[in-house]
């Protein structure tokens, strides 16, 4: 298995492992906000065109699961981190999350999710991140993330800052 910066070329099995790993958020996400496909070839585009790099964890030649990184002035956002539902707890997701702290150039990471995922939560808070307060989660989303207030309402941020993790 290894990791790599994924390129372009790879834009239909990014899309692909996103919209099957996201069958786990199917009835966490609230239902006003969850949509058929999860994400659509048009949303992902943008988030590539927008800064966002995709990094992935390749078995032969098959993506197992993918994680987005965007800096964004002072911080690296980790954004759209999925796994095939089919390798979920086989240490996919952990090590692609090292893979990424590691690259970062800022100290300051962060990571957005859905508060009813808990197991996205538990998984980032395990890996040493931190649940901001409401005001803060409030106020890094709406500066950092382009997304509808009712996701910001129903979501959380956490953070890492590697100068004090490494």
């Amino acid at each position: 298995m290894m990791i790599r910066k994924l390129s372009f070329a790879e834009f239909d099995s990014i899309l692909s492992v996103i919209n099957n790993a996201a069958e786990a958020y199917r009835g966490i996400v609230p239902r006003d906000r969850w949509k058929e496909p999860y994400m659509s070839a048009g949303e992902l585009r943008e988030e590539i065109e927008d800064g966002l790099q995709f990094y992935g964890l390749m078995e032969e030649k098959k993506l197992l699961g993918v994680m987005g990184m965007q800096r964004v002035n002072d911080f690296t956002l980790i954004r759209h981190a999925y796994v095939l539902t089919d390798q979920q707890r086989k240490g996919v997701g952990q090590r692609l999350l090292k893979y990424i702290l590691h690259l970062s150039e800022t100290s300051e990471i962060l990571v957005g999710t859905w508060e009813a995922a808990w197991w996205a939560v538990r998984f980032y808070e395990k890996n040493g991140f931190v649940l901001t307060s409401q005001r803060e989660k409030d106020s890094l989303l709406r500066k950092y993330w382009t997304i509808p207030e009712r996701q910001v309402e129903t979501s959380v941020v956490l953070s890492i800052n590697k100068k004090k993790r490494f």
